[in-house]
């Protein structure tokens, strides 16, 4: 970083950070990039994109925050589709949705964000056929790391199909760096409502060097994986706490009291996610991140004493 030249510019089309990505991220050959100040960024971009009278924006709930706010935001209807009680994707609800809505974009979180849950693929290619060309599917793989699942490589059998990626998830977050791969074509319309300059110097560089060392990466998602099995079967094992399964770094558990625990945690400096409020099936739902082995050590004895 010290070698940046920040009193430059960037260069406004990020040619050899966007190779780099195509590289060693498998985005397949003659497929593109578009890069984002964070996926949040692409989010908003989509939004824009899209946005005319009329069009809609559908997605399972609960689900990601940002799908309906950038919505809201770019003056869409958002329309949410709500998951089955164990978190998978109600099928016949989603095509009954687009079917009547016909979303200009429909977002599926693989996996899902809060509940963990990978959705099954089929059931998603269903819903990518239903859409058709009368609108784009964004499949957002934030947590891919952590999943070791991806629609990246089927890109090529659907026209409409997008993938959305980010670095925060890899422990670099501070950079702010996400980018979509898709057909160079279709990328372009929403390159069209890029920010100049949306990248800068020092993510640019700060992302090449981390794509020029991605063993690391695997490295650390492989170990988070192992710590969230040891975590989820160590929740599994104290009564009155019920874990669904996951596919990213964190964990939903379900308790008596979220807000009782949640407190219970705070008191004894553990801060977690209390999610309960934010959808009727998330009812006594906390989210705690897979961390190192010692913290997780730290939060198990908390919440030991914070449950009984």
């Amino acid at each position: 970083l010290a070698d940046v030249a920040m009193n430059r510019y960037p260069v406004p089309t990020y040619v050899a950070l966007k190779a780099k990505i195509r590289e060693r991220l498998g985005v397949p050959a003659g497929y593109d990039v578009v890069l984002g100040n964070g996926s949040d960024e692409l989010i908003s971009m989509v939004s824009i994109a899209c946005a005319q009278p009329g069009a809609k924006v559908l997605a399972p709930l609960p689900g990601f925050v940002m799908y309906a706010m950038s919505a809201q935001f770019a003056g869409l209807e958002f329309i949410g589709v709500p998951l089955k009680a164990d978190f998978s994707l109600d099928l016949a609800a989603m095509l009954s949705a687009i079917a009547r809505h016909k979303p200009a974009i429909t977002y599926l979180a693989y996996p899902n964000n809060p509940t963990g849950t990978l959705f099954d693929a089929c059931d998603m290619v269903e819903i990518l056929r239903a859409v058709g060309d009368r609108g784009v599917v964004i499949v957002d793989e934030a947590y891919q790391p952590f999943a070791q699942a991806s629609f990246m490589h089927r890109l090529a059998e659907f026209d409409n199909l997008i993938v959305m990626r980010t670095v925060s998830k890899l422990g670099l977050a501070g950079i702010r760096l996400g980018y979509m791969a898709a057909s160079a074509a279709l990328l372009a319309e929403f390159d069209k409502v890029r920010p100049p300059y949306n990248i800068n110097v020092l993510t640019e560089a700060a992302a090449e060097f981390v794509l020029d060392h991605a063993a690391v990466l695997d490295a650390q998602a492989a170990a988070v994986r192992a710590e969230r099995t040891r975590l989820s079967a160590a929740l599994a094992a104290l009564p009155g706490v019920e874990v669904f399964p996951s596919a990213a770094n964190f964990l939903l558990i379900r308790v008596q009291d979220a807000d009782e625990v949640f407190a219970n945690l705070l008191r004894r400096k553990i801060l977690i996610k209390n999610v309960g409020k934010m959808h009727a099936l998330l009812a006594n739902c906390l989210r705690v991140t897979v961390s190192t082995p010692h913290e997780n050590a730290l939060f198990l004895e908390a919440l030991r004493a914070s449950v009984f």
